[in-house]
């Protein structure tokens, strides 16, 4: 089963002479590809959830010889169904971009920002927090400027310490790009 939202949109990476290599604008895109420790939290998740699956089936197997074996396997059941939903949402969590605008999807949260509302989207060097905990380095965010805000009150887009690119500078680079560039490009339209 091909899980679309794990992967990149390949035509960013594919050189091409238009900033913004793309064909449909009304599809929501990720321009970058998950980092390899969003995509290792959520595979030890899902192994998780496999061990919890196995552990419902054994009670339920064993549930006709005790009474409450049944109840608890489906307890047991909903928790490693949690988890799989937990891992996947993980996946789907960072910046997604169309014609229409900007939507920040979070764990528990998701907020989509029209294009009309962006002033802009630029790097900066500042401090940023390591891996999401409160611990912070220096390291490049990259920042969005909307109408009627303070650039400080909006926490950044993106970060080079954040669980899709420590460790990648380059992945970080390609992907501030081509959300400045769609930022750019639907601006003027």
């Amino acid at each position: 089963m091909p899980l679309h939202f794990l992967t990149a949109d390949r035509t960013f990476e594919a050189a091409s002479e238009s900033a913004l290599p793309h064909q449909d604008q009304d599809r929501w895109r990720r321009p970058y590809r998950p980092g390899p420790w969003r995509v290792g939290v959520a595979a030890l998740g899902l192994l998780l959830a496999s061990f919890v699956l196995l552990a419902a089936v054994l009670i339920a197997l064993s549930g006709s010889v005790f009474s409450s074996g049944t109840a608890s396997a489906g307890t047991v059941l909903v928790a490693g169904l949690a988890i799989i939903a937990a891992a996947l949402r993980l996946l789907r969590v960072g910046v997604w971009v169309n014609g229409r605008g900007l939507r920040r999807v979070g764990f528990l949260v998701t907020r989509t920002l029209p294009w009309a509302r962006v002033i802009s989207v630029r790097t900066a060097q500042q401090p940023v927090r390591w891996l999401g905990l409160p611990r912070r380095v220096q390291g490049q965010a990259l920042r969005l400027v909307r109408e009627n805000r303070r650039p400080e009150d909006t926490p950044p887009l993106l970060t080079t310490h954040g669980l899709d690119f420590l460790g990648r500078p380059m992945a970080f680079d390609r992907a501030a790009d081509a959300l400045e560039a769609w930022a750019a490009e639907n601006r003027r339209g």
